[in-house]
């Protein structure tokens, strides 16, 4: 129905242009019409059913082409947010009124052609720069004018406000992530892109057992949170078609938001600090909040392997700490006392070096 409208309204417009066309040939003296009035009416009236018939012939391709030329602004549209859109939008206008106020006086010369083709090029150029001035000091403007609005007092209240926080795949997949939500030490709302939920879903569907398995345990990890924890979860369907990489787009995104990346990836963690964007790693967290150990502290300990250098065994924590022990390789599979010698602290964590005590003893 709505097709049969258009395709009628299509035909119209066309009649209405050659009647349009028509007069001006005839007021410019292109064309001699004739001196009988129903001649000449029969004549407008010819053309117009002409133009009408054509146009609506043509309709349904210009219906097909109106649709794909609707489609594609739309397309591009979503690659803006609304604030973009905005911002553009008053640009446009300003640039557009300082093109009017420029081109007046220049249209009250009264030289032939002259003001026109001013004209023209002045809203070009002051249109084209009122759209892409403003979007492209955006970052500026929004500070700008969140400076002016707020107060001292309110610039107080920011700093304690919450922020929006981005998890990366990883995090998800790691699982600890829901325990440290569960125990209300990270306030929401978390924000899970559509992007991260098409990779996992990408990983949970591998050939590959263990990727596969991976994958699956980050779809129900973001379940149980989801269902089993009180926070705002918020699946984001931002799309950014001109980046490939899953953490640029991470990183594209907690920008957009002013927001956090919460995340247990290193290189991430670091080109994120690169481009001044806060980063909740959950192994520094884990690192933090582990028991310090201080040097000739006694600890009882079971040496589970071997270690790099000769002689040495290794043991672990039940946090995963390692402990290095030197001469330890003689105890493999056996629980012993040691002694630490001394703590290294290191971006993959905390590595404990120590002595047996019976070495120490005997040395005594």
């Amino acid at each position: 129905m709505i097709d049969k409208i258009l395709r009628g309204v299509i035909g119209l417009v066309g009649g209405l242009m050659g009647f349009s066309i028509l007069t001006l040939f005839d007021n410019l003296g292109i064309i001699k019409m004739f001196r009988e009035g129903w001649i000449n009416l029969a004549v407008y009236l010819g053309v117009s059913i002409l133009f009408g018939i054509i146009f609506f012939s043509l309709s349904s391709r210009i219906i097909n082409r109106g649709r794909k030329l609707v489609k594609l602004i739309e397309n591009e549209l979503e690659k803006f947010s609304v604030y973009d859109i905005t911002i553009s939008s008053v640009g446009l206008i300003v640039g557009l009124v300082i093109a009017f106020l420029l081109s007046q006086p220049i249209n009250n010369l009264g030289i032939p052609y002259v003001g026109v083709i001013a004209s023209i090029i002045i809203y070009s150029i002051f249109g084209y720069l009122g759209l892409t001035i403003p979007h492209r000091k955006k970052d500026d403007i929004s500070s700008t004018l969140g400076n002016i609005k707020r107060s001292p007092r309110d610039k107080g209240k920011s700093q304690n406000r919450s922020y929006p926080k981005i998890l990366d795949t990883s995090v998800i997949i790691d699982g600890r992530i829901a325990d440290i939500c569960k125990t209300g030490f990270i306030e929401g709302p978390l924000i899970i892109p559509e992007f991260v939920l098409e990779e996992l879903q990408h990983i949970a569907d591998s050939s590959d057992s263990l990727k596969r398995n991976r994958g699956r345990r980050g779809l129900d990890i973001l379940n149980k949170i989801q269902k089993e924890l009180d926070i705002e979860v918020i699946i984001n369907d931002k799309k950014f078609e001109d980046v490939q990489e899953v953490d640029s787009k991470l990183l594209k995104l907690t920008q957009l938001l002013k927001g956090k990346i919460i995340t247990n990836d290193y290189n991430l963690n670091k080109v994120a600090e690169v481009q001044g964007i806060d980063v909740l790693n959950i192994n520094e967290l884990a690192n933090a909040v582990k028991p310090v150990v201080l040097p000739g502290e006694e600890m009882l300990v079971q040496v589970v392997r071997d270690g790099k250098e000769l002689g040495q065994g290794l043991a672990y924590l039940d946090d995963g700490t390692m402990i290095v022990v030197e001469s330890g390789r003689k105890f493999i599979g056996e629980t012993i006392d040691v002694v630490v010698t001394s703590v290294l602290q290191t971006s993959a964590g905390r590595m404990i070096f120590a002595k047996p005590k019976s070495m120490i003893d005997r040395a005594v």
